[in-house]
C-alpha cells in the first residue's frame, strides 16, 4: 500500500530517518551524533541512477562527503550502494567509481563500506572487495545479512582476509530456497555468523535494533575479553535512539548510518514498511483522504 501514499506524507513521517537533501544536512547531523558520543556513516541515497553521469555523480558526493568530514574533523566513514556506483550498468564502471571512492578515503584516512543490496548484487559486491583488498586497499569492509543461506559460506570464504564486517539481519525480501524467512531462524544465522566472524579475528560491526541480540553480542565480547575498540554497534538514523543512547551509557562504541540525499524516496519505504506502526498510521490518512468527510476531512 505504501507507494500509493502521496509522496510529502512519506516524507514527512520518513524524516527521522533521513538527514536531510544537502551535504551540510548530513555534517549537521553527523556534528550531532559526534558531540552525542557517537559514530557516524554516510550513505548518498541514489540508487535509482539511469546513466553513468549520474553514477560519477554519486561518486563525487562521496568524495566531497569524506573532503566535509577532514574539513570539520568529524568522525564519520562512508557507505556505498554499489547500484548507486552503477553495478546494474556496467560491472567497470562500477569498479572505477569504487576504487575512486575508496583511494580518496584512504588518502584521508578514512573508510568505506560496500553495502549489500538484494541477492542479485551479492555475488558482485564480494569480487568488489576481493578485488580492492588484492589492490592493496585496506581501508574497505563488507555487510554480510543474516538473512541469506549463504552468509556463514561467505564468512568461511573471506576468512584469510580478516574482513571488517557489518553483520545486518537484511531486509530484501528474498526467495525462500535462499534466505530465511522465520524470525528466529534469523535470529540464529545471525548469532552464528557473528562468533564465526569473531573466530576468524574479524572487526564487526553488530549491526541491530533487537536487543535480544545486543545481549548475545555482549555476551560474546565478555567471554572472548573484547575490548572496546575491537568491534562496535550500529543502529539507523532515527530509529530506536533510547537503545542507541543505552549503549554509548555502557561505554560501546555506536555507529549510526545517516543517509542524505535528494533520492529519499526508495530508502524512505524501505523504512517504513518495515514498521507496522507506521503502516497503520498511512492506513488511516490513505482511507481519510479517499473517504471525504471522515474524521473531517474532505
Amino acid at each position: 500500500m505504501l507507494p500509493a501514499v502521496p509522496k510529502p506524507v512519506v516524507r514527512r513521517v520518513s524524516s527521522r530517518y533521513i538527514a536531510g537533501e544537502e551535504l551540510s544536512d548530513a555534517v549537521r547531523v553527523v556534528r550531532q551524533l559526534n558531540s552525542e558520543g557517537k559514530l557516524a556513516t554516510i550513505d548518498v541515497l541514489g540508487e535509482e541512477i539511469a546513466n553513468a553521469d549520474e553514477a560519477r555523480a554519486i561518486a563525487g558526493a562521496y568524495r566531497e562527503s569524506l573532503d566535509a568530514f577532514e574539513r570539520e574533523r568529524l568522525d564519520s566513514n562512508v557507505s556505498v550502494k554499489l547500484t548507486a556506483l552503477g553495478l546494474k550498468l556496467d560491472y567497470e564502471l562500477c569498479r572505477e567509481n569504487l576504487q575512486a571512492v575508496v583511494a580518496h578515503a584512504g588518502e584521508l584516512g578514512n573508510f568505506v563500506r560496500i553495502d549489500m543490496e538484494d541477492s542479485s548484487t551479492t555475488d558482485d559486491a564480494l569480487r568488489l572487495y576481493r578485488e580492492l583488498r588484492a589492490a592493496g586497499h585496506e581501508n574497505v569492509g563488507i555487510v554480510l545479512q543474516a538473512r541469506l543461506k549463504r552468509t556463514l559460506a561467505d564468512v568461511a570464504a573471506l576468512a584469510k582476509l580478516r574482513p571488517n564486517v557489518r553483520l545486518c539481519k537484511g531486509i530484501y525480501l528474498e526467495p525462500p530456497e535462499i534466505a530465511f524467512r522465520e524470525f528466529e531462524a534469523i535470529r540464529v544465522s545471525f548469532v552464528q555468523a557473528l562468533h564465526a566472524l569473531w573466530d576468524a579475528g574479524c572487526y564487526v560491526g553488530v549491526a541491530t535494533h533487537d536487543e535480544w541480540l545486543h545481549e548475545e553480542a555482549k555476551n560474546g565480547v565478555a567471554a572472548r575479553g573484547l575490548g572496546r575498540d575491537e568491534y562496535e554497534f550500529q543502529m539507523l538514523l532515527g530509529v530506536r535512539p533510547a537503545l542507541g543512547d543505552e549503549l554509548v551509557r555502557e561505554g560501546r562504541r555506536l555507529r549510526i548510518y545517516t543517509p542524505f540525499g535528494r533520492e529519499w524516496y526508495a530508502y524512505s519505504l524501505r523504512r517504513l514498511q518495515e514498521n507496522p506502526m507506521i503502516a497503520g498510521y498511512f492506513a488511516a490518512h490513505t482511507f481519510n483522504r479517499l473517504v471525504p468527510g471522515r474524521n473531517g476531512a474532505g
